[in-house]
């Protein structure tokens, strides 16, 4: 692959394709290049986004295409790969009556971690850098969602790796919680790439530097996340309407989202120009990228280096 020593810290997918038996195209010529950092994969329910992190991790094979993790190609070298992946997916078991202590330390093991020594010295830096030393002798049964999810951190961690995929990891978390964990991987992005996997526009806007967003298996935007934001500054409005005008208005405006607000609804509006009648300009947030690029209405595509493809 042409440029892979200009990429040498980075993930770079190229031309990645997947259906599945039942016909179902979940990756359509994916291409991505995925720079070290926090790097968030935002997309609704169902868009491919756990086809591709399974993919990365080396747990499903794709019909064509390439990546490559620096200069080691994800497909044909997964021993090696699998050495330098961290893999928290949407949902993992652990055993409820096992230890942090005891369950982690048999992960260290699976992991190539023989020395006891070594070891213990590893697993007792992970529980305290996933804030779970105080709790590393009560059972995971008792664990609350956070600590499981923190926990399943600790283990993708095992081995200092240089990617470490994230798929969903706040759903259902508690806003507590939410922050602990999103504070967590920000701290771990400062030394490997991190890619976020979620639907939740929140978890993307306040922790990654870039972004891609992927609906129906195809990336409609490759973007720096602050870059996307001003090139869509003006030409957002919005307006405050009674719920009966929606779908005129919809007939008017290129309408990207309504939000119900004390019996009336706040329409934001994708327009090139001042629409007028009432509608006044809104300082853009990744919110309005999202939704003007689920559209159809943003339609300049940007790579990490803000250029057009």
């Amino acid at each position: 692959m042409k440029n892979i020593e200009e990429h040498k810290d980075c993930l770079l997918i190229r031309n990645v394709c997947k259906t599945y038996a039942n016909g179902v195209q979940a990756l359509n010529n994916i291409s991505l290049t995925i720079p070290p950092g926090m790097y968030g994969l935002l997309g609704p329910n169902g868009a491919g986004k756990s086809t591709l992190m399974r993919t990365l991790a080396t747990l499903q094979e794709p019909d064509q295409g390439q990546i490559f993790l620096g200069e080691t190609d994800v497909i044909n070298q997964k021993e090696e790969v699998r050495r330098t992946l961290g893999y928290l997916p949407q949902e993992f078991g652990v055993y409820p009556k096992a230890t942090a202590e005891e369950l982690l330390d048999y992960f260290a093991v699976l992991k190539g971690f023989t020395n006891r020594a070594a070891r213990k010295e590893v697993t007792e830096g992970l529980l305290k850098q996933t804030n779970l030393w105080d709790k590393r002798k009560q059972k995971l049964g008792g664990y609350s969602g956070g600590m499981r999810q923190r926990f399943g951190v600790a283990v993708a961690l095992l081995g200092n790796p240089k990617l470490l995929i994230v798929d969903e990891p706040t759903a259902g978390l508690d806003p507590a919680e939410r922050v602990r964990f999103l504070n967590l991987l920000s701290e771990l992005s400062e030394q490997s790439v991190v890619i976020l996997s979620t639907h939740i526009i929140e978890d993307v806007s306040e922790l990654c530097t870039n972004l891609a967003i992927i609906n129906k298996g195809t990336i409609l935007l490759e973007a720096q996340t602050d870059k996307a934001v001003a090139d869509i500054n003006g030409k957002i409005w919005r307006k405050l309407i009674d719920k009966s005008m929606l779908a005129g208005l919809a007939q008017e405006h290129q309408v990207i989202s309504a939000k119900f607000l004390g019996g009336r609804t706040m329409v934001h509006i994708y327009s090139l120009a001042n629409p007028g009648n009432d509608f006044e300009k809104v300082e853009p947030d990744l919110e309005d990228i999202y939704f003007s690029t689920m559209a159809g209405f943003y339609g300049v595509q940007q790579n990490a280096e803000g250029t057009k493809p």
